[in-house]
This record gives C-alpha cells, sequence and structure tokens, in this order.
C-alpha cells in the first residue's frame, strides 16, 4: 500500500474529526453558532468523501457539493447511493451559513445535521482499511496523553 497516499487519507479524516468537533464546541456554548456547527457538518462530510476518493484515486474538483462527490464515490462503492439524500441534505450548509441573511438553525436541526454527518463518516471509513483512519474514531475527540 502506497504509505504517501495512505498519510494524506488519513489527515482528510483528522480533518474531518476536526469539524465534527468543531460543529459540537460551537453548539455547546452557552451562546451557541448553531448556523457555524452546521457548516463544520457538512464540512466533515465533505472531507470524508474527499479521503475516500482520494484513496480510490479518484479525481474531484475543489467543491462543497456533496451530491457531486457522492456521486463520483458510487463507482468505487455502490453502498453510496444510499448516502444520495444526506449528501443533498448537507450540501446548502456549506455557504448558507456563513453569509447574512440566512435561516435560523433549530437545536432540532443541528442535532439532525450532527448525528448524519456522523454516521456518514463512520460509513465511509467503514469502506476503507485501519491504516486511513485518524487515530480516534471520526468525531471523536482524543483523550489525555498518557506517559
Amino acid at each position: 500500500m502506497d504509505m504517501a497516499k495512505c498519510e494524506l487519507t488519513q489527515q482528510w479524516f483528522v480533518k474531518a474529526a476536526h469539524d465534527l468537533g468543531t460543529a459540537r464546541k460551537a453548539a455547546a456554548d452557552p451562546d451557541p453558532y448553531l448556523d457555524m456547527a452546521m457548516f463544520h457538518c457538512q464540512q466533515a462530510a465533505e472531507k470524508a468523501v474527499k479521503g475516500f476518493l482520494l484513496f480510490h484515486d479518484v479525481e474531484f474538483e475543489k467543491t462543497h457539493d456533496l451530491d457531486a462527490l457522492v456521486s463520483l464515490a458510487i463507482p468505487a462503492d455502490k453502498r453510496f447511493e444510499l448516502w444520495l439524500e444526506t449528501a443533498h441534505q448537507l450540501t446548502p450548509y456549506a455557504s448558507a451559513s456563513r453569509y447574512p441573511f440566512t435561516v435560523e438553525v433549530s437545536r432540532e436541526q443541528f442535532e439532525r445535521a450532527l448525528t448524519t454527518a456522523t454516521k456518514f463518516c463512520e460509513f465511509v471509513l467503514s469502506l476503507l482499511p485501519a491504516q486511513v483512519h485518524p487515530p480516534r474514531e471520526c468525531g471523536k475527540r482524543p483523550g489525555p496523553a498518557t506517559a
């Protein structure tokens, strides 16, 4: 297995985990930023599918369109077809939550997006060998270092 490709793939999943962690932190604040938390849910899913595509040598353009990215993954694994609706639901959060005049996000919407993005990351990781998984599962914050 190409170690450079494995390391780069793993980095996509590390960043996806960081996005899920950031979403949780933004939502946990006493004055939560749910709109930005939603953005990070979308980003986690996007980075997970990009890691998958990279691992399978599928070229992709710079895009936040999860519909397009998941469609590119289907030839490598047909099970991505089951995630097309999820991609469609999460795609708008790439930009809608980052600009003025957007719709307010409810706690329920955020919780649904976080659950969906987490399950999607877990699904994508389940399709790849352990060598490309981040040190901890997708979205879980590493515990304290031990000596």
